[in-house]
């Protein structure tokens, strides 16, 4: 039996581009009557947008198996049609395209080794851990200071079971710092029993001197997706109408233009979406908060450092 395959659309009503690519699939279904194709609007679902790192839109992810196979960012038709064609007729699978696939998943996990200074593999998140063994490493990184991202190999099997390959390490959790596999529990309780744990992390703390540097370059700071022209998403298009029309001056920065701050300021703020505002160095919130804030009154007193 082949494998099916699932397309599925991340888009917003507000961005026109992801009206032009409904249309494309839709022409895409008719020729391609076994493949599915579905539409989510990511900011309905954000539990599953953050899931897969949808950081703009449109954004396609292709699935066979319930395996997430492919991804493709932006409103690209040719390479959309391309892609839908290449999955659709390798329902058999032939060793070349297992070559491909294993190549496709490579080049991912080095990004996400890459994705921060300091990477922790663990089984659930730094909140709330789902084994002891990623438990008792992240007690021990945050003993030590130490500023790091991490991912949830639970969320994605195909990560988890590709990375023990890749690293030729078997067991979670996983450390990496700058880019090379530190090792497991066991090698971290090794290496802060002989006090050399704190000095493999000199760039995690260069990380926390640039993000403390990003927060207070102004008064009022905001970290959002897109900047105060063009909002890349609909969260940070809604704060910075808010925003313009409390008259304050503030300023913003990109997150999805440096990888290392969007993963970073996560951890180093405790909280764990975008956009995120900050006042005098403060984390004041994201949108909801703001929303709050301007409904109860109490936003321009906050923005102008009066309360």
């Amino acid at each position: 039996m082949p494998r099916s395959l699932v397309v599925v659309h991340f888009w917003a009503p507000w961005a026109p581009q992801c009206i032009q690519m409904n249309n494309v699939m839709a022409e895409l279904a008719k020729e391609h009557v076994q493949v599915t194709f579905v539409k989510l609007e990511a900011e309905a679902v954000p539990e599953v947008s953050e899931k897969y790192e949808i950081s703009s839109v449109p954004t396609f992810l292709f699935f066979k198996n319930l395996q997430k196979i492919d991804r493709l960012d932006g409103a690209h038709a040719p390479e959309l049609t391309k892609k839908v064609q290449r999955h659709a007729s390798s329902s058999s699978v032939t060793i070349g395209s297992n070559d491909n696939v294993k190549e496709d998943l490579n080049v991912r996990l080095k990004k996400l080794i890459n994705a921060a200074p300091c990477m922790l593999f663990m089984k659930g998140s730094p909140q709330e851990p789902r084994c002891g063994f990623s438990r008792q490493m992240v007690e021990i990184l945050n003993k030590h200071n130490v500023l790091f991202s991490s991912f949830d190999i639970f969320s994605d099997e195909e990560v988890r079971q590709g990375l023990k390959t890749y690293s030729s390490w078997p067991t979670y959790p996983q450390l990496y710092v700058a880019g090379d596999l530190i090792g497991g529990l066991d090698i971290v309780k090794e290496l802060e029993a002989s006090g050399e744990l704190d000095t493999i992390f000199p760039k995690s703390h260069k990380l926390e001197d640039k993000l403390k540097g990003l927060i207070n370059k102004a008064p009022v700071m905001l970290f959002m997706k897109g900047n105060k022209q063009v909002a890349k998403c609909g969260f940070s298009k809604q704060i910075i109408e808010i925003l313009n029309g409390t008259g304050v001056d503030f300023e913003t920065f990109d997150i999805l233009e440096d990888e290392e701050v969007r993963q970073g300021l996560k951890t180093y703020s405790k909280w764990p979406t975008y956009p995120q505002l900050y006042v005098k160095g403060e984390l004041v919130g994201g949108l909801d908060i703001v929303k709050e804030l301007k409904e109860n009154g109490e936003l321009l007193l906050i923005l102008k450092g009066e309360n």
